[in-house]
Protein backbone atom coordinates (compact mmCIF):
# COMPACT_ATOMS: atom_id res chain seq x y z
CA UNK A 1 0.00 0.00 0.00
CA UNK A 2 1.51 3.52 -1.12
CA UNK A 3 2.33 5.36 2.09
CA UNK A 4 -0.49 8.29 2.90
CA UNK A 5 1.09 11.74 3.89
CA UNK A 6 0.01 12.93 7.44
CA UNK A 7 -3.17 15.10 6.74
CA UNK A 8 -3.30 18.29 8.29
CA UNK A 9 -6.34 21.23 8.63
CA UNK A 10 -9.45 22.15 10.38
CA UNK A 11 -11.21 18.85 8.58
CA UNK A 12 -8.96 16.02 9.45
CA UNK A 13 -11.68 14.26 11.64
CA UNK A 14 -13.73 14.03 8.80
CA UNK A 15 -14.13 11.36 6.35
CA UNK A 16 -15.64 12.31 2.57
CA UNK A 17 -17.07 9.52 0.41
CA UNK A 18 -16.84 11.28 -3.04
CA UNK A 19 -18.85 9.79 -6.00
CA UNK A 20 -19.53 11.49 -9.65
CA UNK A 21 -17.12 12.62 -11.82
CA UNK A 22 -15.75 15.91 -13.85
CA UNK A 23 -15.77 19.22 -12.05
CA UNK A 24 -18.50 19.98 -9.84
CA UNK A 25 -18.81 17.56 -7.31
CA UNK A 26 -15.15 16.56 -7.22
CA UNK A 27 -14.12 20.37 -6.78
CA UNK A 28 -15.91 20.09 -3.80
CA UNK A 29 -13.98 17.57 -2.78
CA UNK A 30 -10.59 18.91 -3.45
CA UNK A 31 -11.67 22.04 -1.50
CA UNK A 32 -12.36 19.67 1.75
CA UNK A 33 -9.23 17.07 1.18
CA UNK A 34 -7.29 20.90 1.00
CA UNK A 35 -8.01 21.34 4.63
CA UNK A 36 -7.64 17.74 6.14
CA UNK A 37 -10.50 15.30 5.18
CA UNK A 38 -10.02 12.07 4.37
CA UNK A 39 -11.94 12.23 1.14
CA UNK A 40 -12.31 8.70 -0.52
CA UNK A 41 -12.87 9.08 -4.19
CA UNK A 42 -14.55 5.91 -6.03
CA UNK A 43 -14.10 5.54 -9.65
CA UNK A 44 -15.02 3.08 -12.38
CA UNK A 45 -12.63 0.55 -12.19
CA UNK A 46 -10.42 0.31 -15.66
CA UNK A 47 -12.16 3.49 -16.64
CA UNK A 48 -11.75 6.25 -13.97
CA UNK A 49 -12.99 9.87 -13.63
CA UNK A 50 -13.10 11.51 -17.56
CA UNK A 51 -10.92 14.33 -15.93
CA UNK A 52 -7.87 11.77 -15.94
CA UNK A 53 -7.96 12.35 -19.64
CA UNK A 54 -9.47 16.22 -19.79
CA UNK A 55 -7.21 18.75 -20.70
CA UNK A 56 -5.13 20.60 -23.79
CA UNK A 57 -1.76 19.72 -22.76
CA UNK A 58 -0.97 15.94 -21.76
CA UNK A 59 2.55 15.15 -21.82
CA UNK A 60 2.89 10.95 -21.31
CA UNK A 61 -0.70 11.07 -22.32
CA UNK A 62 -1.92 12.47 -18.70
CA UNK A 63 -3.78 14.62 -18.01
CA UNK A 64 -2.83 17.85 -16.12
CA UNK A 65 -5.77 19.00 -14.77
CA UNK A 66 -6.06 16.01 -12.94
CA UNK A 67 -3.55 16.18 -10.79
CA UNK A 68 -4.81 19.95 -8.96
CA UNK A 69 -8.92 18.57 -8.77
CA UNK A 70 -8.12 14.85 -8.03
CA UNK A 71 -4.67 15.86 -4.77
CA UNK A 72 -5.22 14.67 -1.41
CA UNK A 73 -7.88 11.91 -2.14
CA UNK A 74 -7.24 8.78 -2.25
CA UNK A 75 -8.73 6.59 -5.14
CA UNK A 76 -10.73 3.60 -4.76
CA UNK A 77 -11.88 1.28 -7.92
CA UNK A 78 -15.55 0.46 -7.49
CA UNK A 79 -18.65 -0.48 -9.66
CA UNK A 80 -21.36 1.49 -8.31
CA UNK A 81 -23.71 -0.38 -10.45
CA UNK A 82 -23.40 -3.56 -8.81
CA UNK A 83 -25.42 -4.43 -5.66
CA UNK A 84 -21.84 -5.95 -4.45
CA UNK A 85 -20.43 -2.32 -4.93
CA UNK A 86 -23.78 -0.47 -3.26
CA UNK A 87 -23.34 -2.61 -0.56
CA UNK A 88 -19.64 -1.45 0.13
CA UNK A 89 -20.89 1.87 -0.22
CA UNK A 90 -23.30 1.15 2.67
CA UNK A 91 -20.75 -0.01 4.98
CA UNK A 92 -18.62 3.16 4.52
CA UNK A 93 -21.16 5.29 5.00
CA UNK A 94 -21.63 4.18 8.81
CA UNK A 95 -18.28 5.83 9.28
CA UNK A 96 -18.92 8.60 7.01
CA UNK A 97 -19.71 12.30 7.57
CA UNK A 98 -19.86 13.50 4.38
CA UNK A 99 -21.26 12.30 0.97
CA UNK A 100 -20.55 13.65 -2.37
CA UNK A 101 -22.62 13.13 -5.38
CA UNK A 102 -23.04 14.33 -8.78
CA UNK A 103 -25.12 12.00 -10.94
CA UNK A 104 -28.50 12.96 -12.19
CA UNK A 105 -31.37 13.19 -9.33
CA UNK A 106 -32.80 9.59 -9.21
CA UNK A 107 -29.27 8.12 -9.69
CA UNK A 108 -28.85 7.21 -6.37
CA UNK A 109 -32.10 6.35 -5.08
CA UNK A 110 -32.46 3.44 -8.23
CA UNK A 111 -29.05 1.98 -6.32
CA UNK A 112 -31.05 2.17 -3.05
CA UNK A 113 -27.87 4.65 -1.98
CA UNK A 114 -30.46 7.99 -1.80
CA UNK A 115 -30.55 9.87 1.59
CA UNK A 116 -33.84 8.00 3.31
CA UNK A 117 -31.43 5.07 3.01
CA UNK A 118 -28.38 6.43 3.71
CA UNK A 119 -29.30 7.99 6.61
CA UNK A 120 -30.84 5.30 8.08
CA UNK A 121 -27.27 3.58 8.34
CA UNK A 122 -26.10 6.97 9.40
CA UNK A 123 -28.02 9.50 11.00
CA UNK A 124 -25.55 11.25 10.91
CA UNK A 125 -24.35 12.15 7.30
CA UNK A 126 -24.36 14.65 5.60
CA UNK A 127 -25.13 14.26 1.73
CA UNK A 128 -23.95 16.69 -0.89
CA UNK A 129 -25.66 16.35 -3.98
CA UNK A 130 -24.36 18.74 -6.80
CA UNK A 131 -26.45 19.44 -10.35
CA UNK A 132 -27.54 20.88 -13.01
CA UNK A 133 -30.66 22.33 -11.70
CA UNK A 134 -31.08 20.80 -8.08
CA UNK A 135 -33.43 17.65 -6.84
CA UNK A 136 -36.60 19.44 -7.27
CA UNK A 137 -37.92 20.85 -9.53
CA UNK A 138 -39.69 20.61 -13.52
CA UNK A 139 -36.01 20.62 -14.79
CA UNK A 140 -34.46 18.46 -12.05
CA UNK A 141 -34.44 15.66 -14.22
CA UNK A 142 -32.45 17.15 -17.18
CA UNK A 143 -28.90 16.86 -18.29
CA UNK A 144 -27.17 19.62 -16.74
CA UNK A 145 -23.58 21.03 -17.47
CA UNK A 146 -21.57 23.98 -16.14
CA UNK A 147 -22.00 26.01 -19.57
CA UNK A 148 -25.95 25.52 -19.43
CA UNK A 149 -25.83 26.83 -15.50
CA UNK A 150 -23.73 29.99 -16.38
CA UNK A 151 -26.02 30.45 -19.70
CA UNK A 152 -29.19 30.00 -17.41
CA UNK A 153 -27.71 31.88 -14.21
CA UNK A 154 -27.16 35.17 -15.78
CA UNK A 155 -23.83 35.23 -16.46
CA UNK A 156 -22.98 34.24 -19.82
CA UNK A 157 -25.29 36.78 -21.27
CA UNK A 158 -23.25 39.57 -19.15
CA UNK A 159 -19.93 38.07 -20.38
CA UNK A 160 -17.79 39.55 -23.27
CA UNK A 161 -17.60 42.39 -25.76
CA UNK A 162 -21.54 44.15 -26.43
CA UNK A 163 -20.56 43.39 -30.07
CA UNK A 164 -20.27 39.45 -29.89
CA UNK A 165 -22.33 37.14 -29.02
CA UNK A 166 -22.08 36.09 -24.71
CA UNK A 167 -18.55 34.59 -24.28
CA UNK A 168 -17.36 31.47 -21.51
CA UNK A 169 -15.21 33.07 -18.97
CA UNK A 170 -11.92 30.81 -19.86
CA UNK A 171 -12.34 28.67 -17.38
CA UNK A 172 -15.40 26.31 -15.75
CA UNK A 173 -16.60 29.07 -13.19
CA UNK A 174 -20.39 27.70 -13.24
CA UNK A 175 -18.92 24.09 -12.23
CA UNK A 176 -16.80 25.66 -9.55
CA UNK A 177 -19.33 28.06 -8.28
CA UNK A 178 -21.72 25.02 -7.54
CA UNK A 179 -18.67 23.36 -6.22
CA UNK A 180 -17.71 25.96 -3.73
CA UNK A 181 -21.24 26.46 -2.69
CA UNK A 182 -21.90 22.91 -2.04
CA UNK A 183 -18.40 22.56 0.13
CA UNK A 184 -20.12 25.98 1.92
CA UNK A 185 -23.61 24.10 2.49
CA UNK A 186 -20.98 20.60 3.67
CA UNK A 187 -19.69 22.59 6.58
CA UNK A 188 -22.84 24.39 7.46
CA UNK A 189 -24.64 21.06 7.76
CA UNK A 190 -21.28 19.99 9.65
CA UNK A 191 -21.78 22.78 12.19
CA UNK A 192 -25.66 22.47 12.42
CA UNK A 193 -25.60 18.61 13.30
CA UNK A 194 -22.83 19.61 16.52
CA UNK A 195 -26.51 21.06 17.55
CA UNK A 196 -29.21 18.16 16.08
CA UNK A 197 -26.83 15.01 15.41
CA UNK A 198 -28.10 14.77 12.63
CA UNK A 199 -26.95 15.18 9.22
CA UNK A 200 -28.80 16.69 6.09
CA UNK A 201 -28.91 17.03 2.29
CA UNK A 202 -26.93 20.28 0.58
CA UNK A 203 -28.47 20.94 -2.77
CA UNK A 204 -26.08 22.69 -4.71
CA UNK A 205 -27.43 23.52 -8.11
CA UNK A 206 -24.94 25.03 -10.41
CA UNK A 207 -27.88 27.22 -11.93
CA UNK A 208 -28.66 28.50 -8.38
CA UNK A 209 -25.06 29.33 -7.22
CA UNK A 210 -23.92 31.18 -10.39
CA UNK A 211 -27.34 33.29 -10.12
CA UNK A 212 -26.28 33.75 -6.26
CA UNK A 213 -23.29 35.76 -7.65
CA UNK A 214 -25.11 37.86 -9.88
CA UNK A 215 -25.40 40.87 -7.63
CA UNK A 216 -28.37 43.18 -7.78
CA UNK A 217 -28.93 41.81 -11.54
CA UNK A 218 -32.81 40.72 -10.85
CA UNK A 219 -33.27 43.12 -7.94
CA UNK A 220 -32.52 46.25 -10.85
CA UNK A 221 -34.44 44.89 -13.52
CA UNK A 222 -37.52 44.53 -11.37
CA UNK A 223 -37.85 47.63 -9.42
CA UNK A 224 -35.92 49.59 -12.16
CA UNK A 225 -36.77 47.58 -15.49
CA UNK A 226 -32.99 47.56 -16.27
CA UNK A 227 -30.84 45.15 -17.95
CA UNK A 228 -27.73 44.47 -17.54
CA UNK A 229 -25.82 44.47 -21.17
CA UNK A 230 -22.52 43.13 -22.41
CA UNK A 231 -19.99 46.11 -21.36
CA UNK A 232 -16.49 44.53 -22.06
CA UNK A 233 -13.51 45.70 -20.27
CA UNK A 234 -15.39 48.66 -18.48
CA UNK A 235 -17.97 48.76 -15.65
CA UNK A 236 -20.34 50.59 -16.72
CA UNK A 237 -20.95 54.52 -15.07
CA UNK A 238 -17.84 53.29 -13.06
CA UNK A 239 -14.82 55.55 -14.22
CA UNK A 240 -12.10 55.13 -15.03
CA UNK A 241 -11.84 51.42 -14.30
CA UNK A 242 -10.27 49.76 -17.32
CA UNK A 243 -7.50 48.42 -19.02
CA UNK A 244 -5.14 51.07 -20.46
CA UNK A 245 -2.40 50.76 -23.23
CA UNK A 246 1.24 51.22 -22.00
CA UNK A 247 4.33 52.53 -24.45
CA UNK A 248 5.62 49.48 -24.41
CA UNK A 249 2.70 47.67 -26.01
CA UNK A 250 1.82 46.43 -22.92
CA UNK A 251 -1.71 46.32 -20.71
CA UNK A 252 -2.28 48.05 -16.78
CA UNK A 253 -5.40 47.73 -15.50
CA UNK A 254 -6.59 50.98 -13.28
CA UNK A 255 -9.45 51.39 -10.95
CA UNK A 256 -9.31 54.82 -10.10
CA UNK A 257 -13.28 55.58 -9.67
CA UNK A 258 -13.73 56.61 -5.79
CA UNK A 259 -13.01 60.40 -5.66
CA UNK A 260 -10.22 60.64 -3.40
CA UNK A 261 -8.60 57.93 -5.64
CA UNK A 262 -9.66 59.86 -8.77
CA UNK A 263 -7.68 63.03 -7.27
CA UNK A 264 -4.70 61.37 -6.42
CA UNK A 265 -4.57 59.72 -10.13
CA UNK A 266 -5.10 63.21 -11.89
CA UNK A 267 -2.11 64.53 -9.92
CA UNK A 268 -0.27 61.20 -11.20
CA UNK A 269 -0.81 62.74 -14.39
CA UNK A 270 -0.07 66.06 -13.66
CA UNK A 271 -3.60 67.26 -14.20
CA UNK A 272 -5.17 67.76 -10.75
CA UNK A 273 -7.67 70.14 -12.10
CA UNK A 274 -9.20 66.98 -13.46
CA UNK A 275 -10.72 66.24 -10.46
CA UNK A 276 -12.24 69.71 -9.77
CA UNK A 277 -14.01 69.89 -13.07
CA UNK A 278 -17.67 69.15 -12.88
CA UNK A 279 -17.88 66.55 -15.41
CA UNK A 280 -15.15 64.19 -13.83
CA UNK A 281 -15.09 65.72 -10.03
CA UNK A 282 -17.75 63.22 -8.51
CA UNK A 283 -18.54 59.53 -9.34
CA UNK A 284 -21.94 60.38 -11.21
CA UNK A 285 -19.95 62.79 -13.72
CA UNK A 286 -16.89 60.27 -14.16
CA UNK A 287 -19.64 57.55 -15.17
CA UNK A 288 -21.72 60.43 -17.28
CA UNK A 289 -18.09 61.04 -19.26
CA UNK A 290 -16.39 57.50 -19.19
CA UNK A 291 -15.59 57.40 -22.79
CA UNK A 292 -14.31 60.84 -23.13
CA UNK A 293 -12.06 60.45 -19.34
CA UNK A 294 -11.08 56.99 -20.32
CA UNK A 295 -9.41 58.35 -23.13
CA UNK A 296 -7.45 60.81 -21.43
CA UNK A 297 -6.60 58.49 -19.36
CA UNK A 298 -5.39 56.07 -21.98
CA UNK A 299 -3.28 59.22 -23.85
CA UNK A 300 -1.39 59.81 -20.94
CA UNK A 301 -0.45 56.07 -20.25
CA UNK A 302 0.13 55.25 -23.75
CA UNK A 303 3.72 57.53 -23.30
CA UNK A 304 4.77 55.80 -20.19
CA UNK A 305 6.41 52.32 -20.26
CA UNK A 306 4.61 49.57 -18.36
CA UNK A 307 6.80 49.58 -15.16
CA UNK A 308 7.17 53.15 -14.89
CA UNK A 309 3.29 52.86 -14.90
CA UNK A 310 3.08 50.75 -12.42
CA UNK A 311 5.38 52.38 -10.84
CA UNK A 312 3.71 55.81 -10.52
CA UNK A 313 0.15 54.14 -9.73
CA UNK A 314 1.79 52.75 -6.45
CA UNK A 315 3.62 55.86 -5.71
CA UNK A 316 0.61 57.88 -5.69
CA UNK A 317 -1.28 55.05 -4.05
CA UNK A 318 -3.89 54.72 -7.28
CA UNK A 319 -4.91 51.09 -7.61
CA UNK A 320 -3.50 48.80 -10.49
CA UNK A 321 -2.61 45.67 -11.85
CA UNK A 322 -1.03 43.66 -14.44
CA UNK A 323 -3.20 41.31 -16.77
CA UNK A 324 -1.62 38.40 -15.82
CA UNK A 325 -0.42 34.83 -17.62
CA UNK A 326 0.55 31.65 -15.37
CA UNK A 327 4.46 32.86 -16.63
CA UNK A 328 3.89 36.10 -14.65
CA UNK A 329 2.12 34.25 -12.01
CA UNK A 330 5.35 31.87 -11.52
CA UNK A 331 7.73 35.60 -11.82
CA UNK A 332 5.82 37.58 -8.97
CA UNK A 333 7.22 38.45 -5.96
CA UNK A 334 4.16 38.28 -4.16
CA UNK A 335 2.74 35.55 -5.13
CA UNK A 336 6.52 33.70 -4.15
CA UNK A 337 6.76 36.02 -1.20
CA UNK A 338 2.83 34.64 0.04
CA UNK A 339 3.56 30.59 -1.31
CA UNK A 340 0.42 31.12 -3.79
CA UNK A 341 1.75 28.86 -5.85
CA UNK A 342 3.87 25.48 -4.48
CA UNK A 343 5.76 22.79 -6.02
CA UNK A 344 4.63 18.72 -5.91
CA UNK A 345 5.87 15.86 -7.03
CA UNK A 346 4.44 14.02 -9.65
CA UNK A 347 5.32 10.43 -10.34
CA UNK A 348 5.90 10.94 -14.00
CA UNK A 349 6.65 15.00 -14.69
CA UNK A 350 8.64 15.56 -11.58
CA UNK A 351 7.86 18.50 -9.60
CA UNK A 352 4.99 20.74 -11.19
CA UNK A 353 3.86 24.24 -10.08
CA UNK A 354 0.00 24.60 -9.12
CA UNK A 355 -1.83 26.90 -7.03
CA UNK A 356 -1.52 26.52 -3.18
CA UNK A 357 -4.36 26.06 -0.75
CA UNK A 358 -6.98 28.75 -0.24
CA UNK A 359 -7.79 30.90 2.02
CA UNK A 360 -4.83 30.79 4.73
CA UNK A 361 -5.85 29.71 8.06
CA UNK A 362 -3.13 31.31 10.78
CA UNK A 363 -3.98 28.16 13.40
CA UNK A 364 -4.78 25.26 11.51
CA UNK A 365 -3.47 25.40 7.78
CA UNK A 366 -4.29 23.41 5.03
CA UNK A 367 -1.66 21.66 3.01
CA UNK A 368 -1.41 19.97 -0.14
CA UNK A 369 -0.02 16.41 0.31
CA UNK A 370 0.18 14.79 -2.94
CA UNK A 371 -0.98 15.23 -6.79
CA UNK A 372 -3.96 13.58 -7.99
CA UNK A 373 -3.69 9.44 -7.35
CA UNK A 374 -3.35 6.87 -9.38
CA UNK A 375 -6.21 5.12 -10.56
CA UNK A 376 -6.92 2.37 -7.48
CA UNK A 377 -4.16 3.30 -5.28
CA UNK A 378 -5.53 3.05 -2.19
CA UNK A 379 -7.78 -0.20 -2.84
CA UNK A 380 -5.96 -1.64 -0.60
CA UNK A 381 -6.63 0.69 2.17
CA UNK A 382 -10.04 0.72 1.73
CA UNK A 383 -10.92 -2.44 1.14
CA UNK A 384 -8.20 -4.00 3.09
CA UNK A 385 -8.22 -2.14 6.27
CA UNK A 386 -11.39 -0.08 6.64
CA UNK A 387 -13.71 -3.05 5.48
CA UNK A 388 -11.37 -5.66 6.33
CA UNK A 389 -11.42 -7.98 3.01
CA UNK A 390 -9.05 -10.43 2.96
CA UNK A 391 -6.51 -10.54 -0.30
CA UNK A 392 -8.38 -13.58 -2.02
CA UNK A 393 -11.42 -11.61 -1.71
CA UNK A 394 -10.47 -8.55 -3.22
CA UNK A 395 -8.81 -10.63 -5.81
CA UNK A 396 -12.26 -12.47 -6.73
CA UNK A 397 -14.11 -8.73 -6.52
CA UNK A 398 -11.71 -7.46 -9.02
CA UNK A 399 -12.43 -10.61 -11.13
CA UNK A 400 -15.77 -9.95 -11.03
CA UNK A 401 -15.07 -6.37 -12.08
CA UNK A 402 -16.74 -5.01 -8.60
CA UNK A 403 -12.96 -3.31 -8.10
Amino acid sequence: MPKVAERQGPLTDLRVIEMGQLLAGPFCGQLLADFGAEVIKFEQPGVGDPMRQWGREKPHGKSLWWPVVARNKKSVTLNLRTPEGQEMVRTLVKDADILIENFRPGTMERWNLGFEDLSKINPRLVMVRVTGFGQTGPYASRAGYGAIGEAMGGLRYVVGDPSTQPSRMGISIGDELAAVHACMGALMAIHARERTGKGQVVDSAIYEAVLNMMESLVTEYDVAGYVRERTGAILPNVSPSNVFDTADGKLLLIAANQDTVFKRLAEAIGRPKLAEDDRYATHSARGAHQVELDQIINAWTKTIPLEALEDKMNEYGVPCGLIYKAEDMMKDPHFKARKALIEVEHPDFGPIKMQNVAPKLSDTPGAVRHVGPELGEHNAYVFGELLGLSEDQQSNLRADGII
